[in-house]
């Protein structure tokens, strides 16, 4: 079933009210839809609606509401990531994925071996958005996650975050695993996760990490490309919240 977001100021009577022009274009001319058509709709409260189209005009569309409830498609903790941005498509996966396993938001961090220049990053960044925005659509999320400014580790660690965990595919025997065991995470806990380039974090990087105290952690004796490594990683900490 087609998800849009929509403002609750627009629901009355029990009918939704679609008159912007980006969800008017995207329902009554992309999708073609027609009345008696369903549309699955969420506001800004988090409040899921099922619905179907009962009129259509050529500048708005009227859905009655047939059920609605609060939405579930989150998870019990606040996760974050921050992530040394990617070339092309590799970064706009990062971004989807991060999106579809429930982050909260992204920090794009430039690092030693960053592929990208903090200025070429900072001109994507609209773009990463867009791209959390579509996926948020695609898996029903309810609230949108952020691509926050470029910026540096040092600066988004000053942020108020109840743990911090950096993996490293070298610099580490210690597996998420046994980590997570010994240290579950607790639930509306804020959560950051750092993950670096392609080419890994430098040797004065990790040293910052230890001097901070910060686990450093494994995801396994595979190397892996850094958008794997962003998916398993975070694959990895909800499945372990959730066994």
């Amino acid at each position: 079933m087609p998800h849009f977001f929509v403002k609750s100021e627009n629901i009355e009577n029990n009918n939704i009210l679609i008159s912007d022009i980006e969800n008017y274009r995207h329902i009554a001319r992309a999708l073609r839809a027609k009345v008696g058509e369903k549309l699955l709709l969420i506001d800004e409260n988090q409040i899921q609606y099922e619905t179907i189209i009962s009129k259509i005009t050529p500048k708005e569309i009227i859905c009655e509401i047939n059920k609605s409830y609060h939405s579930n498609r989150d998870l019990e903790f606040d996760l974050f990531l921050a992530q040394s941005p990617l070339r092309s498509d590799a970064q706009l996966t990062v971004m989807e994925k991060a999106t579809e396993l429930g982050i909260r938001g992204v920090y794009p961090v430039i690092t030693d071996n960053c592929a990208l220049s903090k200025e070429l990053a900072s001109k994507k960044q609209e773009k990463w958005q867009k791209v959390m925005f579509e996926a948020s659509k695609q898996c029903e999320r309810a609230k949108i996650p952020t691509c926050f400014q470029v910026d540096t580790i040092d600066n988004v660690i000053k942020n108020d975050f109840d743990r911090i965990i950096v993996f490293g595919e070298r610099s580490t025997e210690l597996s998420l695993k046994k980590y997570l065991t010994a240290n579950p995470i607790k639930k509306r806990e804020k959560v950051l996760v750092i993950i670096g380039p392609e080419g890994g974090f430098s040797e004065q990087e990790f040293e910052y990490y230890r001097n901070k105290n910060f686990p450093i952690l494994s995801l396994g004796n595979l190397i892996l490309k850094a958008e794997t490594a962003v998916i398993a990683g975070l694959g990895d900490i909800i499945y372990e919240y959730q066994g």
